[in-house]
């Protein structure tokens, strides 16, 4: 293979080889490049704003240890397969069934990266006027930040690793430093308690911020896991992203928010006298965090156009998506979006339960032997996802019932259980030979 092939060479239809497999310590900084970000100081802040600092504390560790836990099983998935979430939901679903999914994943993700692609610009403008007195239009950094997200997501995971561990290292620095600035001049018995200002916040509602902010990353755990070494890089990785690395973040922007006052981020860096160049360091977390959704955007749509290069297919979304951005479509596109987004928790535990009971089959050499539908697993996906949406509240969902006030936790549960008691019940007649719809060509046998 050329150099040039190589570069961008992602392996988005067919398992990452063993040679290109990295170990934890890799993974863990590529998963908090994704999960550390303006967005999560932000829900810090505002989880400081709004409830006693202990209970606070208390739901960052417990949201945080639910989406590690969520991730884990899902990239044990990605790792001993090796190969992306919509490929990994053909055996659970079917060849069509991941075509739904692929779509699904694709637009849903390919419509955040423009809503956080306007927030990049938009927050970027705000930091060079404050900070350097310099005005740029922000129409024009998203076409900016537009062009750098999908050149790293154009390149693939090498290009987001390289990125994460410039990114993450600075962000932990500066998240330090901070903490111990606001701690030098403040003791925990001078800090304000209690919600600083706003609506209070119950625990139950935290837990399900934290959870929900961040689901369906765990969910497409695959597509980042599918380079892990082994299962247990996968876990430890999942780990150190989601409960330490996340739950650190909030529980320093908690305690910023308590000790200033304040809860807008930026005015609590400029506050603290780090000037721009701390700005732009959260500015660049955005940026580490946008180009994972733009990623796993192209994966879907890969598997939904096979013959068109990955590389293209995210020039391709990365131009829309910024298109959309500059012309405020998003505005529109938000709770259409909130729709699309409650079919994705369910995806996980259906195929993390699947894998418990039908190990054998997730392997990338029986891919072509995949039925067209599996019964099982789409009956699964309606129910649970009907459920997430009685679970939602309005205007996305109906909000007639809560199991764990967190949507996304819901759909994943009910999915996880159902798919394990169903699966195990229609075990015998998925596994006789005789029954299996195999697509050979074209044909159904």
């Amino acid at each position: 293979m050329s150099e040039r092939f190589e570069l961008v060479e992602d392996y988005e239809l067919e398992p990452v080889p063993e040679s290109k497999r990295k170990g934890w310590v890799k993974l863990s900084i590529v998963w908090m490049g994704g999960i550390v970000a303006l967005s999560a100081i932000v829900l810090g802040g505002t989880l400081g704003a709004g409830m006693p600092f202990g209970q606070a504390i208390l739901a960052s560790f417990l949201g945080s240890f639910i989406l590690a836990v969520i991730s884990a099983l899902c990239c044990v998935v990605g790792a001993r397969t090796g190969i992306s979430t919509p490929l990994v939901s053909k055996f659970a679903l079917g060849n069509y069934g991941s075509y739904a999914v692929s779509v699904i994943i694709a637009i849903s993700l390919f419509g955040w990266f423009g809503v956080q692609l306007d927030l990049f610009g938009a927050s970027l403008h705000h930091v060079l006027q404050n900070g350097l007195n310099i005005s740029i239009s922000p129409l024009f950094l998203v076409l900016i930040g537009g062009l750098l997200m999908t050149t790293t997501a154009f390149i693939g995971y090498k290009a987001i690793e390289k990125l994460s561990l410039l990114a993450v290292p600075l962000l932990g620095l500066l998240l330090t430093f901070s903490l111990i600035r606001v701690m030098s001049e403040k003791t925990f018995s001078g800090m304000s308690l209690a919600p600083i200002e706003g609506e209070a916040i119950t625990f139950g509602a935290a837990v399900s911020l934290i959870i929900g902010s961040l689901a369906i990353g765990a969910i497409i755990g695959p597509d980042i896991s599918r380079y892990a070494r082994s299962t247990k890089d996968a876990i430890i990785s999942s780990f150190i992203g989601y409960f330490m690395g996340f739950s650190i973040v909030l529980i320093i922007a908690i305690t910023l928010a308590k000790a200033t006052a304040q809860v807008d981020i930026v005015e609590i860096m400029l506050g603290l006298g780090w000037g721009t160049a701390a700005l732009l360091v959260l500015i660049l977390a955005q940026w580490t965090t946008n180009d994972n959704n733009l990623y796993s955007s192209a994966l879907g749509f890969a598997v939904i156009f096979p013959n068109i290069p990955k590389s293209i297919l995210t020039i391709g979304a990365g131009t829309i998506g910024t298109a959309m951005a500059v012309f405020g479509i998003y505005d529109n596109f938000i709770p259409f979006l909130n729709f699309l987004s409650a079919f994705i928790p369910p995806i996980g535990g259906i195929y993390v339960a699947d894998y418990m009971i039908h190990r054998n089959k997730y392997d990338y050499k029986k891919l072509n032997k995949t039925k067209n539908i599996e019964i099982v697993g789409m009956g699964v996906w309606f129910i649970s996802s009907f459920f997430a949406f009685m679970t939602t509240p309005a205007p996305t969902g109906f909000g007639l019932l809560s199991l764990t006030g967190a949507p996304g936790l819901d759909a994943f549960l009910i999915a996880f259980l159902l798919q394990l008691i169903l699966g195990r019940l229609f075990k015998n007649t998925k596994e006789d030979p005789n029954t299996l719809l195999k697509v050979e060509g074209g044909t159904i046998e």
